[in-house]
């Protein structure tokens, strides 16, 4: 199963092992069984401190657990770990090995001391690029924390059990049976959820950072670039943010950044992070900002509220918070979402599989999502509101080519319709005739835009009509010393490369604003004082 550049690559990972491993497969007569076992074969024949074992118990067939030989240190896979998974397979094999988990000393020490049993599973799709975050942060604090069990669970090989516990998006964690949480998390987000203390804990040590000098709201590509020039000045430089990447986190493949033919989000999210850790950054990670407040006077500093109650003062910020999937605002779209409407085709598109779906949105996004369902799914209905889609030439003669997707244009949705439980059916008025139509499906997948994370700024800085952070060509904002960049602001044409190159010209206006700021007055009064 594995080529041999591959094997090379893992024979050259396994060499970090410290200590004896041992694969316990659980298999049938099956085929997928016999995939698992000559994958975990090849796996074992490239390290002497691998060996397996085909006499597991588990109900799960095929599936595996990776286990520290005389130790009660495992993890467990149920399904083939390939695709977007591998790399938690090879993650898993190091860690369990003796590999430390790569977090801080001080998360380490807060999971080891978690008090109590927890039961995690996660259904994940080999398709997902969300997923892998999730899987590996429950992976490492298994391995933490033997007192922590955590099963990942390919939903295409167990249907039965995706249909019996509902799941209808990816990835979707259980806790001891019952429904945890959906999307991607962190270690420090899940960490948060199971140490009841931690948030208090948290915000203080937030509440106790000195003044940075300046401070970097969001974590994508224009936060990640306005945090490397600002440390790089020599200046005092923090980065806050809910996860790294921020929509790049999401993107499946990236073929429009310059000097980089192809890469993947998640790939590039990671590169993003190992430059800003090569530099002196604060990174304060899972957090929300709340509230901007204007410095007291000239010279002294601004301060950012945060959802978890910290404050933070900063001589300068740069806003960085990017913008977030756009919702169609009807009934059933929350009610239903993850339940049959979402927002993901590659993470949750394997799940409808022989399904009918409609796609909302004729952009390149949604022409985009329904030819890649259209090879999964029954049947994909695209809605467009306007007369004609407006996706690129090339995408829509693609589309046009598929024999089981059908475009409807002047469709205005007004509803999604279910029975509790699961979507049956989307509502929409035909804006030529202004009849109205039913539409039966199972899935809802939604493409129309993004919106700026913006909302908590109203009233403090000046934003245009879309909800965006008007900005000057040096990056200013309406408040002195904040600074803002990326698809949060008014700069147009939202893209990678125009994110990078605006957060760091907002962090060069930043640091061109702190050298023309006069002393702080409690500096100024000491100064004459003396």
């Amino acid at each position: 199963m594995l080529d041999a550049d591959l094997k090379q690559a893992l024979r050259s990972h396994l060499e970090k092992l410290q200590q004896p491993v041992q694969l316990v497969a659980s298999l049938d007569d099956g085929d997928k069984s016999g995939e698992l076992r000559e994958l975990l074969q090849e796996i074992v024949a490239l390290s002497p401190r691998l060996s397996l074992c085909e006499d597991g118990d588990d109900a799960r067939r095929p599936s595996f657990r990776i286990v520290r030989a005389g130790t009660d240190v495992e993890v467990a896979f149920a399904g083939i770990p390939m695709g977007h998974e591998f790399t938690s397979l090879v993650l898993a094999l190091l860690q369990v090995g003796g590999y430390a988990p790569k977090v801080s000393a001080e998360l380490a020490e807060q999971v080891r001391a978690l008090d109590g049993e927890w039961r995690f599973e996660t259904f994940m799709s080999l398709s997902c690029h969300s997923c892998p975050d999730t899987v590996q942060a429950l992976n490492a604090l298994s391995v933490l924390n033997p007192r922590i069990r955590h099963v990942a669970i390919d939903g295409a090989l167990f249907p039965q059990e995706v249909e019996q516990r509902q799941v209808m998006a990816v990835p979707s964690v259980f806790l001891d049976g019952q429904p945890f949480d959906q999307g991607r998390m962190s270690i420090e987000q899940i960490v948060a959820r199971l140490d009841s203390g931690a948030a208090q804990r948290e915000a203080r040590a937030l509440d106790a950072r000195p003044v940075f000098d300046v401070l970097v709201v969001g974590a994508g590509p224009a936060g990640a670039a306005a945090a490397v020039y600002a440390a790089r000045k020599g200046i005092r430089t923090g980065m806050l943010g809910e996860r790294m990447g921020g929509q790049v986190a999401d993107t499946l493949s990236i073929e429009n950044l310059i000097s980089v033919p192809y890469t993947e989000g998640p790939r590039l999210t990671a590169a993003l992070e190992q430059h800003v850790q090569a530099y002196d950054v604060d990174i304060m990670r899972g957090q929300q900002a709340a509230e901007l407040v204007p410095a007291a006077a000239p010279g002294e500093p601004l301060t950012l509220r945060l959802q978890s109650g910290a404050a933070l003062k900063a001589r300068s910020i740069v806003l960085a918070t990017g913008a977030r999937w756009r919702n169609m605002n009807v009934p059933g779209e929350q009610e239903y979402r993850n339940k049959g409407v979402t927002y993901c085709p590659h993470c949750d598109g394997p799940l409808f599989k022989g399904k009918r779906v409609a796609v909302i949105g004729g952009g390149n996004s949604g022409v985009e999502a329904a030819i890649d369902l259209a090879g999964v799914v029954a049947h994909v209905t695209l809605l467009e509101f306007d007369a004609a889609l407006r996706a690129d030439e090339v995408l829509q003669r693609k589309l046009r080519s598929l024999p089981n997707v059908r475009v409807i244009t002047q469709a205005q949705t007004t509803e999604v319709v279910g029975d509790g439980a699961r979507v049956q059916a989307l509502l929409y008025t035909d804006r030529a005739s202004g009849a109205a139509q039913r539409l039966e499906i199972e899935g809802v997948f939604v493409q129309i835009g993004l919106l700026p994370n913006a909302e908590w700024l109203r009233g403090a800085l000046a934003l245009s009509p879309r909800g965006e952070v008007e900005v000057d060509a040096r990056g200013a904002t309406s408040m002195p010393g904040v600074f803002a960049a990326g698809d949060v602001t008014t700069t147009p044409f939202k893209q990678i490369v125009i994110a990078m190159g605006e957060g760091a010209k907002a962090a060069l206006g930043a640091f061109d604003h702190l050298i023309r700021l006069p002393a702080p007055a409690s500096q100024e009064a000491a100064t004459q004082a003396a």
